[in-house]
């Protein structure tokens, strides 16, 4: 009997590191420097749509980091990011980000940016109010 465990307990320790280093290899994705920004985004649209949210966060960040002269990406970039935290339920996070992308559009520059984000992050913010909101068991007092 003892023979068979020490045999399971050298397989488990040989196979350890198998699956560390597996498990490094497919959550430390390398992302090229030849991606577009298309591309880019539609393997963080992929990394977010199979809940793999910190490979997703990484691609967004890329996008953010490459293109920081173009508000387009820039706002596409802050609003994914905000909007992942707030798939993670990371509420007070994701209201951080969304009213900093806001106060993009509380700028003289404001019509030069994508107005698509700053509807999409007051939905999310009104979202984010009403599950904030205290739960009433008994109707209204």
């Amino acid at each position: 009997m003892s023979t068979l465990f020490n045999r399971i307990k050298t397989a488990g320790f040989l196979l350890l590191p198998v699956f560390f280093i597996m498990a490094c290899a497919t959550s430390a994705d390398k992302i090229p420097a030849d991606l577009s920004p298309a591309e880019l985004i539609q393997r963080a649209q992929e990394a977010s749509d199979h809940n793999r949210y910190r490979v997703a966060l990484q691609y967004y960040q890329v996008l953010l980091d490459r293109n920081q002269d173009s508000m387009d990406m820039v706002c596409t970039g802050e609003y994914e990011i905000a909007f992942i935290h707030y798939k993670q339920k990371k509420y007070s996070q994701a209201k951080e980000q969304f009213h900093a992308l806001l106060e993009r559009y509380d700028t003289p520059d404001a019509e030069l940016l994508p107005p698509q984000f700053k509807r999409l992050a007051t939905i999310v913010l009104d979202r984010i109010a009403e599950k904030e909101k205290p739960f009433k068991l008994f109707g209204k007092k």
